[in-house]
């Protein structure tokens, strides 16, 4: 019998991102009939993990943060086995490499930066304020604050220019994806708490793991992959095997997917990011650190291999480096030489392993900017995703867990119109 022919859906989720396993996940523990569509042949959107010449490759840079509230909810860490980065990053600068870490784990990296004058006190000081701040205070009090932009920000809790030169525009370009510091500063103080709070990890298997633990939970036969929705409809959505009908229509795509199915949806400016992966003999800096550059001739490099050992399996190193935009094979060469100098090694003989652009990486995130936002677009229309909150995996599973508590209410029978 042909789906269209048959009612048994309250709810189709279109997409099966963070957004969307999260939403269709708490539909169906409340007891709905949920129908989950995507339109790839696996799970997790941008959040992915491909086999590529023997390495593990994620699907550009990333990183899973222990401390998000919605990743403590909704996953089994051990099951994930992680391994983490060291808590603390690398700057290379011409004065040589500096080493920056979290003043309550590493307390001597900050005693090193004091005595060898690197380093101003007032930017100690002004460095370990803003960090004792964000593990004690109430994220409430983020909220509650006037929105800036994270360069005014830094210069009103005491950060010397110099500083954030040398620190914060390198390292945060990395996570904005965007080096003027325009961010908000309410999304800078919640990654600055989240940074400090948990450890930032990589699963054994690639951050691909974490959508499939997702759906692995879901209930058998809610998803269809390799199921592209075409457009919604009054009684559904359209897709290429007919009408899935259903009471209410969840949204959960990237930005600009979302806005062709839902005509007058805004999407927000996207960042593009592209990394490149090199397979090296030795590894060039034998510790799991990230290292970002002074000059932002790049937004970040690390060995993955120093991080998860299993991301070789031939015993090469696996060397990852994320730039700002889609770079011209030109372009690429000067990030290699760059590397060298921030390395200390001969990239000459590096091979080029693989190249992933992520264009719609993150929303563009300026003051003032709300943290939360309704997913509720029409009667019976939803959309959700990290594009409809902080551009994180905690936006959008928060994002996606929101719609699902809009859908429940609106469904009930007091919620009904």
């Amino acid at each position: 019998m042909a789906e269209a022919q048959d009612d048994r859906h309250d709810v189709v989720v279109i997409g099966a991102g963070a957004a969307g396993l999260a939403c269709a996940s708490d539909l169906a523990a409340a007891g709905l009939r949920v129908r989950l569509l995507e339109a790839e042949d696996t799970v997790g959107g941008r959040i992915r993990t491909d086999r590529v010449a023997g390495f593990t490759i994620d699907h550009g840079f990333q990183v899973f943060n222990t401390s998000y509230p919605q990743v403590r909810r909704r996953f089994d860490l051990p099951a994930l086995f992680l391994r983490p980065f060291t808590p603390g990053v690398l700057v290379h600068s011409d004065g040589g490499r500096l080493r920056l870490a979290d003043p309550t784990r590493r307390p001597r990296d900050g005693i090193g930066l004091l005595t060898g004058g690197r380093v101003k006190p007032r930017d100690l000081l002004a460095f370990g304020a803003l960090s004792a701040h964000a593990m004690l205070a109430p994220a409430s009090r983020v909220r509650a604050r006037p929105d800036v932009t994270t360069r005014t920000a830094l210069a009103d809790a005491g950060f010397s220019e110099d500083f954030v030169e040398m620190f914060f525009r390198p390292f945060l370009s990395g996570v904005f994806l965007e080096d003027s510091l325009e961010t908000s500063a309410r999304f800078f103080h919640l990654v600055w708490r989240s940074m400090l709070r948990g450890t930032l990890c990589l699963p054994r298997d690639g951050i691909g793991a974490v959508p499939a633990q997702l759906a692995a939970g879901l209930p058998k036969s809610m998803l269809r992959p390799l199921s592209p929705v075409s457009a919604l409809t009054p009684t559904g959505v359209a897709c290429r095997d007919g009408e899935v009908r259903a009471r209410a229509v969840v949204v959960a795509t990237g930005a600009n997917a979302a806005a062709r199915l839902l005509p007058g949806l805004e999407p927000p400016v996207g960042r593009t990011v592209t990394t490149l992966y090199h397979a090296v003999e030795r590894s060039p800096l034998t510790e799991p650190t990230l290292l970002v550059d002074a000059r932002r001739r790049f937004l970040n490099t690390c060995v993955l291999t120093e991080v998860q050992p299993g991301y070789s399996s031939d015993g090469r190193s696996l060397v990852s480096t994320s730039v700002l935009g889609a770079p011209a094979p030109a372009e690429e060469a000067a990030v290699l030489s760059a590397l060298a100098e921030a390395y200390g090694v001969d990239t000459g003989t590096w091979e080029p392993v693989h190249r992933v652009t992520v264009r719609n990486a993150l929303p563009a995130m300026p003051p003032p900017m709300p943290l939360t936002r309704t997913t509720r677009f029409a009667p019976g229309r939803y959309v959700c995703g990290d594009h409809r909150a902080t551009g994180s995996l905690q936006g959008a599973l928060a994002s996606g867990a929101r719609a699902a508590r809009e859908v429940l209410t609106d469904l009930s029978p007091a919620g009904a119109p």
